[in-house]
């Protein structure tokens, strides 16, 4: 069985693909994304349903791949996490980063940056992130099973607020086999 803290995740979805999921007919896929704020994995928010709810139908508007917004609920333990909440994980990120700006330099390659509001489209984050578990591989290391940050984002809950409307904890599951099973929500509001 898979070891480390158990949670509960909420990735928001299409209904199809939630239901397809729990009765085991289809996968989620991992996003493979260069803007991923925590690298390649599949993604969930940390305890939080209706945050991916509202994900789930700002994307149905500006995408087609949404028709039906809805919530997949999974029990996760996380395993080998690269807590973003604990100290040593900034070294390691830092380290990360420093090898990725070295290869930029040498390559000639244009270092990636992050864009848009609460920078939205995290491309140097992903190739930081991307450049740390390249390294844990040459080196042997045991993978990291999953990847978790605390994101501040949206706008003020008033003026002068450190606390903003969209701010989360975000979970990136870099092993499947972590994923202990997959669930529907309760609630009228999760699955309209």
């Amino acid at each position: 069985m898979p070891a480390g803290p158990i949670l509960l995740g909420f990735h928001g979805c299409d209904e199809a693909v939630a239901r397809g999921v729990v009765s085991g007919t289809s996968e989620l896929n991992e996003s493979q994304n260069d803007y991923d704020w925590l690298g390649h994995g599949t993604y969930f928010w940390e305890g939080n349903p209706e945050r991916a709810l509202r994900w789930a139908a700002e994307e149905s508007r500006q995408r087609t791949k949404i028709k039906k917004p809805a919530v997949l609920g999974a029990v996760i333990a996380l395993g080998r996490c690269l807590d973003l909440i604990e100290a040593e994980a900034a070294d390691l990120i830092k380290t990360a980063y420093n090898w990725y700006h070295e290869l930029c330099l040498t390559s000639g390659k244009p270092e990636a940056r992050n864009i848009g509001r609460d920078f939205r489209a995290r491309y140097l984050d992903c190739a930081v992130f991307e450049t740390l578990h390249r390294l844990r591989e040459e080196e042997g290391a045991s993978p990291f099973d999953s990847v978790r940050g605390f994101f501040v984002e949206g706008s003020e809950l008033y003026p002068g607020a450190g606390i903003r409307d969209r701010d989360h904890i975000q979970i990136c599951v870099r092993n499947p086999g972590q994923i202990l099973g997959f669930f529907l929500p309760r609630g009228s509001k999760r699955h309209k």
